[in-house]
Formats: structure tokens, C-alpha cells, sequence
């Protein structure tokens, strides 16, 4: 009953003060995983007060690391990698490898065995995708090209990582100091892939045949309770498989259930239930983390600390600058996804939990890690938000400038200069008087032109993703590849000639900058922009923007005048609402007149 007992409280402060510090750290916008961790700090031993059984909380950790990795199975998206698998793949290994070597010597000058400062090197190398996923959602640029690149760049670390839990067995082998020959050590690193790889063939063939039959007999009873068991079942089933039978870490057959499940038609509704009992214990996996912090580490090694956040803060969003940047990349996507990139989480973290069960990492080297994830975690949305100020700070050097801006243009100058020719040979077609610069070829911007092209609207699409921009010229598009805030690019898309603007990209500071230059090189230009929220549209009628789709009040009377055709309301009624909808919203009037050919 004591027992029983001590388990409840254990379990009720974790999340209790996890729950408390979690709100704290969000109502500063940072991210929850300070909280979790500061709340695992003060009920770990190394603060006065109640302490929290740590072995009791690493046992609800390793529940909390298998429905993570489940997790990340889950939402695994091959699809979004290989969308940008140009700059995503050469540049995530490339900054990793720097970042790991850079680690892995800082952690050696610092007394550390080879074994440990490798898991350092490693963990220094790995972004958290819950906060970067936070920070460009906050800065509404998930769906930006810049955001595809940072979660492309971010699926090549999962998957990096994974390949790193497959080979920490062998560095506890190297560890421990048995075999240190090349060739003792060969058979214990090939029979690890060994059984890797079987595992991985038994989960791919005989999961592909029995775990979307189990989830569809499941599925057809209707019953959530018995799905939701279902998919939890097959998480820890597979897991502890691939623990007890094949000697691979319970994660990676987490990992790899998860995979599986993700290619069902039940996916989303098995990420649906799963992913909220994930994150409940992910956050006793964070608690049980900050429980592990001994504030002795820190001064026992503060030129270790200060390195390893050097790393973090200073090369790794260097490196990752450089990198996009020598991939002709423009100098915004640069610094957009270097800031990104600049902390580490929770794979830095299971990393280190994996190499302290196996003797590799002490708790000091992981307090070390600890102490650099709250500091980069919690500075990282204030680095985010020195973007533009670093982008005009750099723009007013007069000789570092040009060396940037020339060698991100170069991809894409042979592209436009052709579009130029074209633009001066161009006739515009009988009927059509207008011509229309989109920027942006995202969904928004992609169906717009595609109901412009409809009525043979003459088009010319600006987009930072080259590739796009190729894809748009081999179908006959006219497409100008560039940062459409710079006046030489809008001069290249024929903006001084063009009666229309459509700006489809979601980012505000750049969208503003977008419409003030066009309107400076075209003061007749009519500027159609697409803003987010209704709270934009005074900034944007300030710069004199003729038309704004405001997607919020555009959802709201969409599915009003849906519900009301359906319920049989009379046609005239819903059109005279909406009108007077929108005159109260300030959005332009829209009637059948404005549709009629």
C-alpha cells in the first residue's frame, strides 16, 4: 500500500510541477521542455525539498522514450525529405559532421574518455523538433519554403540519430576496452546491423501484412477504447521484441513500429490516439532528465559548457549558413534555418540516456547537456526574432554583401535572364489587358495561378525554391527565381509593366517588404495580399494594399454560406449578410456580378 502510494505521489508531483513550470515557461514563449526540465531539476536531488523517487521516474521515462519514438515513426514523411532533398540531405550531413567533430574534440580537451565525448559531439548536433516545429509556427513560416528546408534538414538528424542508437552498443563494447583490435571489434559492429537489419525485415514485411489487418478488424468494430489499445499494443509489443529477441534497443523497435503503422490507412486516426499518451509521458522522460542535474557538473567543467554552447549558438548556425549559402540558397534562407538549428532536445537527450544505460556517458556529461538545451531552448525564439535586423545589418556591408548576395543569385540568374528575353518578345493575347506577378508558389499561390491560367491570364510566378521555378519554365510557366523583396527581382519578373500583384507568402515583415518595394517601382500597381488574420489588415491598409483575403473571416463565411445553402436559406438573404459582413470586417463586397465573364 506504502508502495502504491509513494508511486501516486511521485507520479502526481512530476506532472503537477511539470504542468505549473510548463505554463510559466509558455507564458514567457518558450518552449514547455524548460519547464519539464526545471521541474525535474527541483524534484531531483540536487534541490532542497521533496525528491522524487529517479528510479521510479526512469521507469515511466522509458514508457515516455518508446511512445516518442513511436511518435516519430509515426510522422515519419520520406516525401517531405525528398521534396528538398538538394539542400536538405548534403547540408544536414554536412552540418553534422561539423558539429559532432567539433564536439566530440571540445569534450576530448576537456578530460573526457573518447566513448563519452563522441555521445557529446553527437547530442551537440541534434535540433529539437518540438521547438523548431514551435518557432517556425510562431513566425508563420511552417509553410514557407524556408520551413520545408528546416523540417527536411530535421528528418536527415532523425534519421542520423536512429543510426546513431544502432551503433551504441559498439561504443559501449569500445568502452569497456574488450577487443580493441579492428578486428575483434568487426563481428560485434556487423552482428549489431545484423540482427538491425532483421529486425527492420521482419517489422517491413510481416508488419505491412499483420498490422494493417489487426488495425482494420479493430477499426470495423468502431470502438476508439479498442483502437487506441490496439495501437498502444503493437508500440510495446514490437518494442520489446526487438529488446528481449534481436538485442536492439526498445526505441529503435518503437521507431520502426511506428514506421508501419504510418503507411496504414488507420494512420492518422492511430497518431490521433497515440500521440496524446506520448506526450504525457514525454513529459515524465523530460522530468526524469532534469531529476539526473547535478549544478556540480557546471563548475566542476564551465570551459567544457561554454565550448559545448559555442558549438551550439555560434558553429553549428555558421556552419549551416555557409552550407546553404555555398548551395546558392538565398542569404534570408540562410539565416532562417541557421537560427532554427541553433539548440538541442530530445533526441540530444535520448542520445545520452541510451549511452548512460550502457556506461558510455556519465550523469555529469549529461547535466552538461541538460544545462546547454535550457540555455539554447530558452534563447532561441529571441535569436528568431533577429532574422531581419541580421538580414539589414548584413545588406549595409558594403563589401560582404555583394560576395553573399551574388553567389545565392547565381542558381537562379541564368533562369531569369532567359524570362527576360522572353518578357520583351511576349504578346499578350487578344481579350487579356492585364498582367499579374504572383509571389509565392505554395498552395495558395499555386491554385491562384492555376485559376488564372484558366482564363489565360499572362502570369509571371517569383519563388525561393529554384527547383520550382524549373519545374514552372519546362511547363511553359513564366517563373523568376529570387527573393521577391528585392527590386531587382520584381524588376526581372516585369514589375514596372504588370497591372497586378498577388502576394501569397505567409510571412508578414517579408510580405510587407514585398509590397511597399513593388509599390515604389510601380505606384499604379493593384496589390492583392493574403493575410492571416484579421488583425493584419490595418498594417496592410496602411501601406495601401488595394485587396486583402483575410483567411480567417474567408473560413468563417465560406462555411456560414455552406451551412445556410444547406438548411434551404434564400440565395438573395445569405448574398445581402455577407455583404453586410463584409462591409464590417472592411473586406470588399463580393456579388454574381463580379463573376460574370
Amino acid at each position: 500500500m506504502e508502495e502504491g502510494l509513494g508511486f501516486l505521489v511521485n507520479l502526481s508531483a512530476s506532472l503537477g510541477l511539470a504542468l505549473v513550470l510548463g505554463l510559466f515557461t509558455q507564458r514567457l514563449r518558450l518552449s514547455p521542455i524548460v519547464g519539464y526540465l526545471l521541474a525535474g531539476i527541483a524534484l531531483g536531488p540536487s534541490t532542497p525539498g521533496f525528491v522524487a523517487d529517479p528510479k521510479m521516474a526512469r521507469d515511466l521515462a522509458e514508457v515516455g522514450v518508446i511512445l516518442l519514438m513511436f511518435g516519430v515513426g509515426l510522422n515519419f514523411n520520406f516525401s517531405a525529405l525528398l521534396a528538398v532533398r538538394r539542400i536538405a540531405i548534403p547540408g544536414a550531413l554536412g552540418q553534422i559532421l561539423v558539429a559532432s567533430t567539433l564536439g566530440t574534440l571540445v569534450a576530448l580537451l576537456a578530460g573526457m574518455e573518447p566513448g563519452a565525448a563522441l555521445v557529446i559531439g553527437f547530442a551537440v548536433s541534434m535540433a529539437s523538433t518540438v521547438v523548431l516545429f514551435r518557432v517556425l509556427m510562431d513566425n508563420d513560416l511552417l509553410q514557407s519554403d524556408q520551413g520545408r528546408i528546416a523540417v527536411g534538414w530535421l528528418i536527415l538528424q532523425d534519421i542520423f540519430a536512429v543510426f546513431v542508437l544502432v551503433i551504441l552498443p559498439v561504443m559501449s563494447h569500445i568502452w569497456r576496452g574488450s577487443g580493441a583490435g579492428a578486428g575483434s571489434l568487426l563481428s560485434p559492429i556487423a552482428w549489431i546491423f545484423v540482427r538491425f537489419a532483421g529486425l527492420a525485415l521482419l517489422v517491413t514485411l510481416v508488419g505491412r501484412k499483420v498490422i494493417p489487418r489487426l488495425l482494420d478488424i479493430v477499426a470495423r468494430t468502431r470502438s476508439r477504447e479498442l483502437f487506441t489499445l490496439a495501437v498502444l499494443s503493437i508500440a510495446f509489443a514490437v518494442a520489446t521484441v526487438s529488446a528481449a529477441f534481436f538485442g536492439v534497443s526498445m526505441a529503435l523497435g518503437a521507431f520502426l513500429a511506428g514506421i508501419v503503422v504510418g503507411q496504414t490507412e488507420v494512420s492518422h486516426q492511430a497518431a490521433a490516439d497515440a500521440l496524446p499518451m506520448r506526450d504525457a509521458f514525454a513529459v515524465l522522460f523530460f522530468v526524469s532528465v532534469g531529476m539526473l542535474f547535478d549544478p556540480q557538473a557546471l563548475f566542476q567543467a564551465p570551459l567544457l559548457l561554454f565550448g559545448l554552447l559555442g558549438i551550439i549558438l555560434v558553429a553549428t548556425p555558421l556552419t549551416t549558413f555557409l552550407i546553404v549559402w555555398a548551395l546558392r540558397y538565398s542569404v534570408r534562407t540562410g539565416i532562417t534555418i541557421a537560427l532554427a538549428l541553433a539548440q538541442i532536445g530530445e533526441f540530444s537527450f535520448l542520445l545520452a540516456y541510451g549511452a548512460m544505460g550502457l556506461g558510455i556517458l556519465s550523469e555529469n556529461g549529461q547535466s552538461l547537456l541538460i544545462t546547454c538545451a535550457l540555455i539554447s531552448i530558452s534563447i532561441n525564439p529571441l535569436l528568431f526574432r533577429g532574422i531581419d535586423p541580421l538580414e539589414k545589418w548584413l545588406r549595409h556591408r558594403g563589401k560582404l554583401w555583394p560576395i553573399l548576395s551574388r553567389r545565392s543569385e547565381y542558381g537562379g540568374r541564368r533562369l531569369n535572364l532567359e524570362e527576360k528575353v522572353r518578357f520583351s518578345q511576349q504578346v499578350q493575347k487578344p481579350g487579356i489587358k492585364t498582367r499579374a506577378v504572383i509571389v509565392g508558389y505554395g498552395p495558395v499561390g499555386r491554385t491562384a495561378s492555376r485559376i488564372l491560367g484558366d482564363f489565360n491570364v499572362p502570369l509571371v510566378i517569383i519563388d525561393m525554391n529554384i527547383d520550382t521555378v524549373r519545374k514552372l519554365r519546362e511547363s511553359g510557366q513564366a517563373a523568376i527565381y529570387g527573393d521577391a523583396s528585392r527590386r531587382d527581382i520584381l524588376e526581372a519578373a516585369g514589375i514596372k509593366k504588370a497591372d497586378y500583384l498577388l502576394v501569397t507568402i505567409p510571412d508578414v515583415l517579408t510580405r510587407t517588404t514585398v509590397i511597399l518595394t513593388a509599390k515604389d517601382l510601380n505606384p499604379e500597381l493593384h496589390v492583392f495580399a493574403r493575410a492571416r488574420y484579421l488583425q493584419e489588415r490595418a498594417w496592410l491598409e496602411e501601406i495601401e494594399v488595394d485587396d486583402i483575403c483575410i483567411e480567417e473571416a474567408e473560413a468563417a463565411i465560406g462555411l456560414a454560406i455552406l451551412l445556410l445553402h444547406e438548411v434551404g436559406a434564400d440565395d438573395d438573404h445569405i448574398q445581402k449578410e455577407i455583404q453586410k459582413i463584409r462591409a464590417e470586417l472592411g473586406m470588399r463586397k463580393w456579388d454574381r456580378s463580379m463573376i460574370q465573364p
